[in-house]
């Protein structure tokens, strides 16, 4: 661990016929920063000449740790309830539903966050949004989806759920959330391709 320095990056990208795109004035960025004084350290200062005049927007930061959690937050609560809707990301704003489902999730990460002693509050004024995107926008997750592939839920709400049952936390809308992006990569694979010559089953 001694050779890793924490980083994040936060470019929230669309896909158009001609490539990928992103908004370079309103994207966030690299944030890298040590867990332990000194937080000026060499390797940081280095860092910053590399990214110095390459118009890349970076910073170093002191709460490393809050950073990685608060982009943790971010793939939560607005990548996952849209891939299971399949709609740009313009549902929050324009659904109280939407947006219900995804305070719900943040509500989960953040009592983790906070019971392992996590301060969230550090990154707010820095980094409590992401980068400005179009309505028609669709996050990762989504974009995997649409893409027949397999998603990174194991490593969001799958992570969130084993945190909370070794803390007691309950997580019912990160395990709601689970199955159901499990089952959309279940339908992704054919599992429900049904024919109508399969045996019949019993509802309950």
């Amino acid at each position: 661990m001694e050779h890793l320095l924490p980083a994040v990056i936060k470019v929230a990208s669309h896909k158009e016929e001609d490539g990928y795109h992103f908004d370079p004035e309103t994207t966030i960025g690299i944030i890298f920063g040590e867990l332990t004084a000194p937080y000026d350290s060499d390797r940081i200062r280095a860092i910053e000449e590399l990214f110095k005049d390459t118009g890349i927007h970076f910073r170093a930061t002191e709460y490393a740790r809050e950073e990685m959690w608060s982009k943790f937050r971010l793939n939560v609560c607005n990548n996952l309830p849209q891939a299971i809707l399949g709609a740009g990301v313009g549902c929050y704003r324009d659904s109280v539903h939407m947006k219900a489902i995804s305070d719900g999730l943040k509500g989960e990460l953040e009592a983790i966050a906070q019971a392992k002693g996590i301060d969230l509050s550090k990154t707010e004024a820095s980094s409590g949004r992401g980068s400005a995107v179009p309505p028609s926008a669709r996050y990762s997750t989504l974009q995997d989806l649409d893409a027949g592939r397999h998603t990174e839920i194991d490593m969001f709400s799958g992570t969130l759920i084993r945190m909370g049952k070794e803390l007691g936390i309950p997580t019912p809308y990160n395990e709601y959330t689970y199955h159901m992006i499990k089952a959309l990569e279940e339908k992704n694979d054919g599992r429900f391709n049904y024919t109508g010559d399969e045996e019949p089953t019993w509802s309950k």
